[in-house]
């Protein structure tokens, strides 16, 4: 029996990430996928008088939630920007 990537909407799910713009978060939930991460994508729309503000979120199992996260600060982490734990580990390793 194939499983459904599709997180079970009984299950609880959390936010890890939206954006405004649908590419974005294709490219994020790509990232996701490829590390085992099961994703749900759900359009906001928020009504305005004015003009309509809307993007996209991305839910996740909430215990897939920090895992999840990390890919996500790794993919927004610049070229060249290192995280404080790689600082850490580079001044235990010398």
């Amino acid at each position: 029996m194939a499983t459904d990537p599709v997180p079970n909407p009984n299950e609880r799910l959390v936010k890890v990430f939206d954006a405004e713009q649908d590419t974005e978060v294709m490219v994020v939930r790509g990232l996701l996928e490829a590390e085992g991460i099961d994703c749900q994508t759900t359009a906001v729309d928020i009504p305005q008088d004015v003009m309509p503000l809307g993007g996209v979120m991305l839910l996740v199992r909430e215990e897939d939630a920090p895992r999840a996260l990390q890919v996500i600060e790794e993919y927004r982490r610049q070229p060249g920007e290192e995280s404080a734990e790689d600082l850490t580990e580079e001044s235990q390793s010398e």
